[in-house]
C-alpha cells in the first residue's frame, strides 16, 4: 500500500520518465547516439509524451525540448603532466620499474644502434679514402667482435693504426735509403780498387 504510493509519487516527480521509453528510443535513433545521452525537458513531458514518430521527435529537437547531452570529459591533463615529468627522468627509480632492464630496453636494440653507428662511420671513412678497403675489412670484423665501445674508440684506433703505418713506411724508406747509400759506397770502393789494380 504505502510502498506503492511512494513509488507512484516518485514516478510523478520524475515526470513519468518510464512512460517515455519510446520517445527516448526514437530520439536516440534520430540523434545518432545512445539512450543515455538523450535529455528530455522535464517541464514539457506532456508534449514529449504525445510524440510517437521520428518526425514529431525531430520537431521537439528543433524546439530544444529534446537534446543530445555533451560527451563526458575525460581529462588527460594529469597524464600529460606525468609524461612530461617522466621525460625529465622523474618517477623512474628502481621502485617504479616492473620489467627487467632487458625488457625495458633490449640489449639487442642497444647493440644494433651501436653497430650501425660504427659501420656507418667505417663506410664514410672508406668512401672519403681515409682508410683503404683492407683496413676497412679488418676494422669491420673487429667492430663485429665487439672491440669498440663507441665512435670515439673506433676513431682513436684508426688514427693509431694510420700513425703506425706511416711510421713503418718511413722506417722502410730510411732503411732502403741506407741500403742504397751503402751499395753506392761499395760500388765506389770497387771501382777505385779496380782502377788501382789497372795501374
Amino acid at each position: 500500500g504505502g510502498r506503492q504510493a511512494g513509488r507512484q509519487a516518485e514516478v510523478r516527480a520524475n515526470g513519468n520518465m518510464t512512460g517515455l521509453k519510446l520517445q527516448k528510443r526514437l530520439a536516440a535513433s534520430v540523434l545518432k547516439c545512445g539512450k543515455r545521452k538523450v535529455w528530455l525537458d522535464p517541464t514539457e513531458m506532456t508534449e514529449i509524451g504525445t510524440a510517437n514518430s521520428r518526425q514529431n521527435i525531430r520537431k521537439l529537437i528543433k524546439d530544444r525540448y529534446v537534446i543530445r547531452k555533451p560527451p563526458a570529459m575525460h581529462s588527460r591533463a594529469r597524464v600529460r603532466a606525468m609524461h612530461e615529468a617522466k621525460a625529465k627522468g622523474r618517477h623512474t627509480g628502481t621502485g617504479k620499474r616492473r620489467g627487467t632492464a632487458n625488457a625495458r630496453l633490449p640489449f639487442k636494440v642497444l647493440w644494433m644502434r651501436r653497430i650501425r653507428v660504427l659501420r656507418r662511420m667505417l663506410k664514410k671513412y672508406r668512401d672519403a679514402k681515409k682508410i683503404d678497403k683492407h683496413l676497412y675489412h679488418e676494422l669491420y670484423l673487429q667492430a663485429k667482435g665487439n672491440k669498440f665501445k663507441n665512435k670515439m674508440n673506433l676513431m682513436e684506433n684508426i688514427h693509431r693504426l694510420k700513425t703506425e703505418k706511416t711510421k713503418e713506411q718511413q722506417l722502410k724508406e730510411q732503411a732502403e735509403a741506407r741500403k742504397a747509400r751503402a751499395q753506392a759506397q761499395r760500388d765506389r770502393k770497387a771501382k777505385a780498387k779496380a782502377a788501382a789494380e789497372a795501374k
